[in-house]
C-alpha cells in the first residue's frame, strides 16, 4: 500500500502520492523549526524522532508486561515489550494440552463444563484489561469477555491462570468490558461489559420476528465475586466499553440507532451516541427494587432506553458520528475521546459536562467539545500522558498523533491544526495501545499497532496470512516504527503494564493451600488419604479414586486397576518443589493429557469403557529417565 514517491528528474514530487505530500510538508515544518531555533538540522531531527531501542538483549528483562487477547483461539496471550517475545499463552474459554485446561476437572468447574448439558468449546477474546485502584493497575486481576458466548472471565496475576468465569444473562455478542478505574469505600468493585448484539428479551422462542421487542444489556459484574449484579437495557447496539476515573460513570459507543437487523437498516441514520450510565444512580435504584426481570434469571434489569424514565437518570445519550466504534478515556480522566468508522473524525466528549448534563444543567449535545478529523476510518485511540492522542486509522492503514487541547481549541474557532504526525502501518490496523495508556500513569514511550493483514511483510506461508503486530517509538514528536511481529491471528486487543506492577510468583511452587485445591482436599478427608503423600485407589461402588503422586522420575503408582464402565478420577500431585520441574500425565487411548506445576494437584474423570492395557506417561520433560516415567492402567473386563 505504501510505495516510495516517485521523484521525476527534475527533483520535483511530481506523481507524489497523499502520504508523501504529507511527509514531505511535515519533514520541511520539522527542518525549519530546528534551523529557527539555532540547531543543525541533525540534532533538530534527533530530537523529533525518539530514539528509544527495543533491543532487549540475553539476560536482560523487557520493561513491560503486555497482555494480548487471543481471538478465535478465546486465550489471553503475554508478550514482552519491548522485545515483542511471546513469554505464555493463558487458557481461558479454550482447550489446552500443556496445562490441561478443559480436561481438567478443576478447569471444568470454573468452565461449568461439569454440571451443563451443553459444552462450549470455543471462545472468541476481544478486549482484556486489568483491575485497577486509584487510577492505575492495582496487579491483581485481568479480565476479559467472550463474545461468541456471552461470558467474562478473572485470571489471577499471581499465577497467571484463570480462576473464575461467569455467564452474562440474556446477551449475546459480549464485547466492550471495562473494569472501574478506582476502587470506592465501601462500594462493590464492578466490571461492565457490553452486549453488542440486540436479540428477544427473553430469547425463549417467542417474538422472533419482531426487533421492536429485541434489546441489548450493559452489565454490571462483581469483579471480586465474579457475580452479576444489574443490567440495564438500552436503544441500539453497544460497541466498546470505558469507564471514568472517578468512579462515576460506565460509558459505551452505541450504533445501529435505527435498530435494524441488517446492514442497510443499521446504516440509515446521521448520527448514533455515546451512552453513559450514571452508576450509583442505578444502584440506588435496584435498591429500591425499581426494576424488573426477564424470563427465570433474577438479575435486576433497569429501563434505561431512549424516551424511558431511565434516560436522564440512568443514561444518557450523546449522540455522535455514524457508527462509532472506540471509546477511551485520557490519563487526565476530563476526556472521553469516541471514534466513527464511517466519520473521518473523533469526538472529544468533557466528562465534567456529562456530571452536569445527569443534573439537567447542560444538554447532552453540549458535552462535545471538540471534533478533530484524523483519517478515515479511525477506531481505537490511546494517550501518551503529555496531552496527545494517537488514534488508529483503519482505511488509511496510519495512526494519527494529534493533540486533545488543540483539537478543543480548533473546535471553538482557533485557526490551529491539532495533527502533530501521521505514521504509515501495514495494514489496516484495528486497535492500538500504548504503555500505560489507560492509567493515570500513561508514559509515552512505546506504542503497538495491531495490523489486521501483512501481505509482503513476512516469509509466504499459505492462504492465511499472519496478523502483523509493530512496535512504535513514541516517545518523541514523530513517531519512528522500530519491530514487525507476526502473530497468529487475531490478538484483537492488549494492554501495556509496567513490570513492577505484574508480581507473579517468581519461584513457581504452588501452596498446597491454595484455595485452586480445596476440592481435591475435600476428596481426600473424604476418602481418608493424605493428600500428596499417599498413593491409594479408593473404591465405592462404580466410582474409584486413584490418589497418586509424582516425583521425577516416578509417579506414586506405575500400576492401578479398575473395571470396565468404573467413572475413575485420577488425581496426581506434583511433589517435586524445583519451579522448573513441572509433570505431565496423558492416558493413551483415553484422549487425557494435562500438567501439574510443581506442588500443585490436578485431577481428571472419565469412564474407563474399553478393557485392556493402558499406559499413562509423563508429557514435561523432568529428568534423565524422562522417557522411562510411566505406568499402566489395567481394564479388567
Amino acid at each position: 500500500m505504501s510505495k516510495k514517491d516517485p521523484i521525476d528528474k527534475k527533483g520535483t514530487n511530481k506523481g507524489l502520492t497523499r502520504r508523501g505530500f504529507l511527509t514531505t510538508a511535515i519533514a520541511g515544518t520539522v527542518v525549519g523549526a530546528g534551523m529557527a531555533v539555532g540547531l543543525k538540522p541533525k540534532e533538530a531531527k534527533a530530537r523529533e524522532v525518539g530514539r528509544l531501542s527495543s533491543e532487549v538483549p540475553p539476560g536482560k528483562l523487557d520493561d513491560y508486561y503486555g497482555f494480548w487477547s487471543g481471538g478465535h483461539s478465546g486465550e489471553i496471550r503475554i508478550i514482552g515489550v519491548p522485545s515483542m517475545r511471546e513469554l505464555k499463552r493463558i487458557p481461558v474459554f479454550n482447550f489446552d494440552c500443556t496445562s490441561g485446561w478443559g480436561i481438567t476437572d478443576y478447569s471444568k468447574k470454573v468452565l461449568g463444563l461439569d454440571k451443563k448439558k451443553r459444552e462450549y468449546v470455543v471462545g472468541d477474546t476481544h478486549h482484556v484489561h486489568l483491575s485497577y485502584n486509584n487510577g492505575t493497575y492495582d496487579g491483581k486481576y485481568a479480565y476479559v469477555n467472550d463474545k461468541a458466548n456471552a461470558r467474562l472471565a478473572r485470571i489471577r496475576i499471581d499465577y497467571l491462570e484463570t480462576d473464575a468465569i461467569v455467564e452474562l444473562p440474556h446477551c449475546q455478542g459480549t464485547h466492550g468490558i471495562f473494569p472501574m478505574r478506582t476502587r470506592l469505600p465501601g462500594k462493590p468493585y464492578y466490571v461492565f461489559c457490553n452486549s453488542e448484539f440486540r436479540n428477544p428479551l427473553p430469547n425463549d422462542g417467542r417474538d422472533l420476528d419482531d426487533p421492536k421487542k429485541y434489546g441489548a444489556l450493559h452489565t454490571a459484574v462483581d469483579g471480586e465475586k465474579m457475580e452479576v449484579a444489574w443490567q440495564v437495557l438500552v436503544s441500539g447496539n453497544m460497541d466498546l466499553c470505558a469507564t471514568d476515573y472517578k468512579g462515576l460513570f460506565s460509558m459505551a459507543t452505541c450504533y445501529n440507532s435505527e435498530e435494524g437487523v441488517v446492514l442497510a437498516e443499521m446504516t440509515r441514520a446521521d448520527r448514533d451516541w455515546a451512552v453513559f450510565f450514571n452508576v450509583w444512580e442505578i444502584e440506588k435504584a435496584v435498591k429500591n427494587g425499581e426494576y424488573f426481570t426477564i424470563g427465570n434469571s433474577k438479575v435486576p434489569v433497569v429501563d434505561g432506553r431512549r424516551g424511558s424514565k431511565g434516560e436522564g437518570r440512568f443514561t444518557l445519550y450523546v449522540p455522535v458520528p455514524k457508527s462509532p466504534h472506540g471509546v477511551n478515556v485520557d490519563p487526565t480522566g476530563r476526556y472521553a475521546i469516541c471514534s466513527g468508522k464511517l466519520s473521518p473524525t473523533c469526538t472529544v466528549i468533557d466528562l465534567e459536562l456529562v456530571e452536569k448534563a445527569f443534573k439537567g444543567k447542560v444538554k447532552p449535545e453540549d458535552c462535545v467539545v471538540a471534533q478533530p478529523e484524523v483519517g478515515l476510518g479511525p477506531l481505537h485511540t490511546v494517550f501518551d500522558g503529555r496531552g496527545n492522542a494517537y488514534t488508529s486509522i483503519f482505511i488509511d492503514s496510519q495512526v494519527t498523533k494529534w493533540n486533545i487541547k488543540k483539537a478543543i481549541r480548533q473546535y471553538k474557532g482557533e485557526n490551529v491544526n491539532p495533527i502533530v504526525h501521521k505514521i504509515d502501518v501495514h495494514y489496516q490496523v484495528g486497535h492500538v495501545n500504548a504503555t500505560m495508556s489507560e492509567t493515570k500513569e500513561a508514559d509515552g514511550k512505546w506504542l503497538v499497532s495491531l495490523n489486521k493483514f501483512s501481505k509482503d511483510r513476512f516469509l509466504p506461508v499459505g492462504p492465511r496470512h499472519p496478523d502483523n503486530d509493530q512496535l512504535i517509538d513514541i516517545s518523541g514528536r514523530k513517531m519512528r516504527l522500530v519491530h514487525d511481529g507476526s502473530v497468529w491471528p487475531e490478538p484483537h486487543d492488549c494492554v501495556i503494564v509496567r513490570r513492577d506492577i505484574i508480581q507473579p510468583r517468581v519461584k513457581r511452587v504452588y501452596d498446597a493451600n491454595d484455595p485452586k485445591f480445596e476440592m481435591y482436599r475435600k476428596w481426600a478427608k473424604e476418602d481418608g488419604v493424605k493428600l500428596g503423600s499417599e498413593n491409594k485407589v479408593i473404591r465405592k461402588g462404580r466410582k474409584v479414586r486413584v490418589y497418586m503422586t509424582s516425583l521425577a522420575p516416578v509417579f506414586g503408582l506405575t500400576e492401578f486397576r479398575v473395571k470396565k464402565g468404573d467413572t475413575v478420577t485420577v488425581i496426581v500431585t506434583n511433589n517435586n518443589k524445583e519451579e522448573d520441574v513441572s509433570h505431565g500425565f496423558c492416558l493413551s487411548l483415553y484422549d487425557i493429557n494435562f500438567g501439574i506445576d510443581p506442588g500443585a494437584t490436578e485431577s481428571v474423570t472419565f469412564k474407563a469403557d474399553k478393557p485392556g492395557v493402558y499406559w499413562y506417561y509423563c508429557t514435561w520433560f523432568c529428568h534423565a529417565l524422562h522417557l522411562e516415567m510411566r505406568g499402566r492402567m489395567i481394564v479388567e473386563p
